[in-house]
């Protein structure tokens, strides 16, 4: 999604902080609306006439109540006004003020100069006093409004509810409500602006003293009608820019996120999920939750034998493979049953009850797989927050993008299946068949392990992986003492780089940790120093010619 910069200030720099606006308010009007200083007694406005224009009327019963209480003459429109004559409660339509019909469909109802002029006439600038005198206007001094739901529609229309039209997504920009909220807001010298349905509790509490409002508390609402304006024009502008973006051309559907990787970031998905898999239980995916089953269903794909990984933070924390699902679970979990917890699992064949009995043990957020036994399902669906994901097809993506810089950047995606051919022996010693498969199988899980990369493996089980780290000795040190805190056996496990030894210390370094075998891609100018190494320390090692950095 393309925003404009302005549309970015004002949605980070305003919308977030007005919520805060909103609960100073609350407490602020709490502590202080019944006693005021001598000193500000002239800021007190007592309310006599207010216009009253809802969408969503949950709420405004006991509002509409209490302003009778207060003999408060109410102007409506619409809706509002019958909602309102349901009451019992006298109302005057806004038709009856201006002398106008509502026009076009309800489009122009209040956009006249005796609504407008009634809200911003200024008490005391004595030409606004005699024009409002002359041409009879009388002042409002309460504007309760609501916005139309376009948050909302746009919301379903991307979600991919075909019922949500073009046209009805049009119309749910609001014009005389953003205007009114504007013009109550711009006086607010003389007028309080109710901007929404959340802040009636306020306005309760107003009626409830007197009706009346001082200038402190109708200029915080000022700024909180402002940003909830300027956060409603922010979705208008998004809203269209998407029209004729990237993702529009290439009919991809938008998704809005509760939240980006953080509860202060806001996040999307632009995409058609629904061609991925299928959700069978649980709640709303996330942000992290899509980068997590991304990570999940990347790496499992690498893999024909029956395999189960176990990703947290986009990285493997268990893998294996394994004749069942079974012994590919527990022989994944055995790697870091700690890292597990809450993380994702993914298999590339069914779940069946058997493993669905043994993961059912652990907590974990989603469960992703080709199909379920419908006994496993049972069984797992019973927790309403799990997620659990049927896997329809893998997208074979062929591109990778990335913000960066003010721009993008753009890459072919690493698609690069190391085979038997691809490994090169450069030592005196030649890995087995079962290292060599070994070597294949931790391969393909450092490609999708952050630089620097170790991975360890053993009998096609990830025994640890050294991830993220500046230096590649640390991420075998890493790996290693990883390794030994959950009793993995090191003795004749392999050892993948993600790239090149520069240096002689990690062949040492994994000497001493009884690693027999280790591929790398090869490329330094002292590849010979790490040869020598490994034949007086009697490993073996293969290069490929493939580096796999991921950053």
């Amino acid at each position: 999604m393309r925003i404009s910069a302005s549309a970015a200030f004002l949605l980070f720099n305003i919308c977030i902080p007005c919520n805060l606006i909103y609960h100073n308010i609350i407490i602020y009007n709490h502590l202080s609306l019944h006693l005021l200083p001598l000193s500000r007694m002239n800021d007190i406005k007592k309310i006599n006439r207010a216009l009253v224009s809802v969408f969503d009327k949950t709420g405004l019963e006991p509002l509409i109540r209490a302003m009778h209480q207060n003999s408060i003459e109410i102007i409506s429109t619409g809706g509002t006004k019958k909602f309102i004559e349901q009451l019992g409660m006298p109302v005057t339509e806004v038709s009856s003020l201006t002398g106008f019909p509502e026009i076009f469909g309800g489009r122009v109802k209040t956009l006249h100069p005796f609504v407008f002029g009634g809200i911003l006439q200024r008490s005391d600038d004595a030409k606004d006093k005699k024009e409002a005198d002359q041409h009879n206007i009388p002042p409002i001094d309460l504007v309760v409004v609501d916005l139309y739901p376009f948050e909302k529609t746009i919301t379903a229309k991307n979600s991919g509810n075909q019922s949500v039209t073009e046209g009805e997504v049009i119309e749910k920009i609001d014009i005389g409500g953003v205007s009114l909220i504007r013009a109550a807001a711009k006086n607010f010298n003389d007028v309080l602006i109710i901007p929404s349905v959340d802040d009636y509790a306020l306005l309760k509490q107003v009626l409830e003293q007197n009706a009346s409002t001082d200038l402190a508390l109708r200029k915080q609402m000022a700024a909180r009608a402002f940003a909830i304006t300027a956060h409603y024009d922010s979705l208008i502008q998004s809203y269209f820019d998407d029209q004729h973006s990237v993702f529009a051309e290439v009919n991809l559907h938008k998704q809005t996120l509760r939240y980006g990787e953080n509860p202060h970031q806001q996040g999307a998905y632009f995409g058609r999920l629904n061609e991925v898999f299928e959700q069978l239980n649980g709640k709303e995916l996330s942000y992290n939750n899509l980068l997590d089953v991304d990570a999940a269903l990347s790496l499992i794909s690498e893999f024909d034998e029956c395999t189960c990984a176990i990703i947290k933070h986009n990285i493997a924390c268990g893998l294996a493979s394994a004749k069942s699902t079974t012994e590919a679970w527990n022989r994944a979990l055995a790697a870091d049953p700690v890292s597990a917890f809450g993380g994702i699992i993914a298999f590339n064949r069914q779940v069946d009850a058997m493993v669905a009995n043994e993961i059912n043990k652990l907590f974990f957020e989603i469960l992703i797989a080709p199909s379920y036994h419908p006994d496993a399902l049972a069984l797992l669906a019973q927790k309403k927050n799990r997620i659990l994901l049927r896997l329809i097809k893998y997208p074979e993506s062929k591109f990778r993008f990335q913000s960066s810089l003010n721009g993008i950047l753009f890459q072919d995606k690493d698609v690069k299946h190391e085979t038997k051919e691809d490994l090169k022996t450069v030592t005196e010693q030649s890995p087995s068949a079962s290292q060599t498969d070994d070597l294949l199988f931790a391969l393909r899980i450092v490609k999708h392990t952050r630089s620097n990369a170790i991975v360890l493996a053993k009998n096609k089980q990830l025994l640890a992986s050294g991830t993220g780290q500046t230096s590649r000795v640390d991420a075998l040190n890493q790996a290693i003492e990883k390794a030994k805190r959950f009793n993995m056996d090191l003795k004749n496990s392999v050892m993948a780089s993600d790239a090149f030894f520069p240096f002689p210390d990690c062949v040492e370094i994994a000497a001493a940790a009884d690693i027999t075998a280790i591929a790398q891609p090869g490329g330094s100018v002292k590849d010979k120093e790490s040869v020598e190494a490994c034949n007086r320390l009697k490993i073996a090692m293969v290069m490929t010619g493939f580096r796999h950095f991921r950053h």
